[in-house]
């Protein structure tokens, strides 16, 4: 990491960890290695790259799926309101998972964010694998005889209940109760609200749970009223696929299933578009990487950026796992957002690297060829490094923030 300076800082975005610590990924359950030490080592690098260690990440945001398994069929809001789990696929059930999610998933989760509890700001948003109840909705039933990797084969996956991730995450945890920058909540933390200070500015970030309800975004615009004037950033689950279309994955298109659920093309119109604060979007979900930008109502410039690392196998193919039998780990890569307010134009270079290679994508020789087929086949090798390292310029940023605490005294 680079020499601290007043005028340039980072923000760490921590894709999804599903993985990483999912229960079958672990030696106690006959796995080539612990997967959740690989998640450890992500957080132990942002802790020791904190301003308050010596280094320049400010903030760091997690931007969903932290653990991999249900706990409950259904959750009560939900079968109150009439809806039915179906069985889960070939044998697997809740059952069998709930013992692994309070024992390990969830354990090993809170332990690797035990690492930056007290060293910096942070948010920490839900994804459909964090809610207590996933089922397969009645409407979309299953088809176990498509063909393998067909989606349609899962049917539509619904999710409800937060109980088990607020209970971790929620705003009376011993992460954020209490802590000044953690300055408001909804939901009971599903939602939540921080500020951060860096190169000459105070931001905003807001952190919204997966297919945010009306009510959560009107309650995030509530904040930004709260905070007026200053730049924000938002983390959704859910935002931005690997195309860069706003758009949901078609097993879990929440949207489609429940009136009380927003798209993400809901969320740009309800929320995003209207508030000339915001600045950039953060988001997981869709395995992959994707950066767009768009002008919000009042002309100013949102950018929109898909960090999802789950899938890479690497780690378990370096164990010897046949390519077939290797499942996706994340392989430690994470994303780097390293601001520098001290030119003309202020810029955000997007930088992706590995804590268990110990490398930015753009200097692994084999990156492109490991990860560039199962993400961006589409791409060239070039552009697919591309993808992972390149720089944004804030054209408007000053124009619409001001000059930042550092250019107004000179």
């Amino acid at each position: 990491m680079a020499e601290p300076a007043p005028q340039r800082f980072t923000i760490a975005v921590i894709p999804d960890t599903q993985n990483y610590v999912d229960f079958t990924h672990q030696r106690a359950e006959g796995f080539a290695f612990d997967a959740r030490d690989l998640m450890d080592q992500q957080l132990q690098f942002v802790a020791d790259n904190s301003v308050s260690r010596g280094g320049d990440i400010v903030f760091a945001t997690a931007v969903g799926d932290v653990w991999q398994h249900p706990i409950i069929d259904i959750d009560p809001d939900h079968a109150a309101r009439g809806f039915r789990p179906r069985p889960a696929p070939a044998g697997a059930g809740v059952a069998a998972w709930a013992d692994g999610v309070r024992n390990v998933e969830i354990p090993a989760a809170t332990a690797a964010y035990d690492r930056i509890d007290g060293v910096l700001p942070f948010s920490v948003v839900s994804g459909n694998h964090d809610y207590d109840g996933q089922w397969w909705d009645e409407q979309w039933p299953q088809d176990l005889t498509a063909p393998p990797g067909d989606l349609r084969r899962l049917g539509m996956i619904h999710i409800g209940g937060l109980t088990a991730f607020t209970q971790a995450f929620g705003a009376t945890s011993k992460y954020f109760k209490d802590r000044p920058w953690y300055v408001a909540s909804h939901d009971d933390g599903a939602d939540s609200a921080q500020v951060f200070e860096a190169g000459g500015y105070r931001f905003l970030h807001i952190g919204l749970q997966m297919a945010p309800s009306d009510a959560s975004l009107k309650w995030a615009e509530t904040v930004i009223h709260a905070h007026p004037g200053l730049p924000t950033l938002i983390t959704t689950h859910d935002f931005i696929d690997k195309t860069g279309q706003r758009r949901a994955h078609p097993v879990v298109d929440l949207n489609a299933l429940d009136p009380f659920d927003n798209s993400a093309q809901g969320v740009w119109d309800k929320l995003i578009s209207r508030n000339p604060q915001i600045f950039m979007v953060l988001s997981g979900h869709h395995n992959g990487q994707a950066f767009r930008t768009d002008l919000n109502r009042q002309g100013g410039a949102v950018y929109q950026l898909l960090s999802d690392y789950q899938d890479r196998n690497q780690t378990a193919l370096d164990t010897g796992l046949a390519p077939g039998r290797a499942p996706g780990i994340g392989d430690g890569w994470l994303r780097l957002m390293i601001f520098d307010m001290g030119g003309d134009v202020p810029t955000v270079r997007v930088r992706t690297y590995s804590t268990y290679y110990g490398v930015y994508a753009s200097d692994q020789a084999e990156y492109a060829r490991r990860y560039k087929p199962n993400e961006q086949p589409q791409m060239t090798d070039d552009g697919f490094v591309a993808a992972d390292d390149f720089v944004i310029r804030l054209e408007d940023f000053r124009a619409r923030f001001g000059p930042g605490a550092h250019e107004a005294g000179r």
